[in-house]
């Protein structure tokens, strides 16, 4: 017997570190040439607004069309469905109304109808001027927020919920 066909000297720690032979049984037995890398070209100014300017556009047009049909009046949009079957106010009561105030540059109202929303309203305008600001530089706006702030605006809205329920937080209330 010829020593290739005959190994007594090859312990299974041996045979388990040499790699198989031929191509492993899931893989192609041809795999295309990877496509080359192709340098783009930077995109121009109002490619890269196009996306904040669409985002203001929407958000614009929906402020408009809740400016212009009153959630005051009642039949114009859905009711909440927890308000309806439990009588709690979810966090998000009274943001329509909040958002027709801020349409309606009312501020005051807005504020009483759920200040939660227009908190975030003004969130969203700082982010959106940032966002602008890095696309039209030709920058990337990443924000990445730790668990802990995620965990801490869950408790905000929370307590904000519990406390615009109970007798001493009824200013709260839309």
């Amino acid at each position: 017997m010829s020593r290739d066909n005959h190994r007594v000297d090859a312990s299974p720690a041996q045979d388990a570190a040499r790699p198989p032979a031929g191509p492993p049984p899931h893989a192609p037995a041809f795999a295309p040439a990877p496509a080359p890398v192709t340098a783009r070209a930077p995109a121009s100014r109002s490619r890269r607004l196009a996306t904040p300017v669409g985002v203001l556009a929407v958000v614009l047009g929906a402020f408009a069309y809740v400016g212009t049909v009153d959630p005051n009046e009642p039949g114009h949009y859905p009711a909440c469905p927890l308000l309806q079957l439990t009588g709690i106010l979810c966090p998000g009561c009274g943001g329509l109304r909040s958002a027709h105030a801020v349409a309606h540059g009312d501020l005051a109202t807005a504020l009483g109808s759920n200040a939660f929303a227009v908190v975030g309203y003004a969130v969203f305008a700082v982010v959106w001027v940032l966002w602008t600001v890095r696309a039209s530089r030709g920058q990337r706006l990443r924000i990445t927020l730790a668990p802990v702030y995620w965990w801490g605006l869950g408790v905000l809205l929370l307590i904000f919920a519990v406390v615009r329920n109970l007798p001493f937080g009824s200013a709260l209330a839309p």
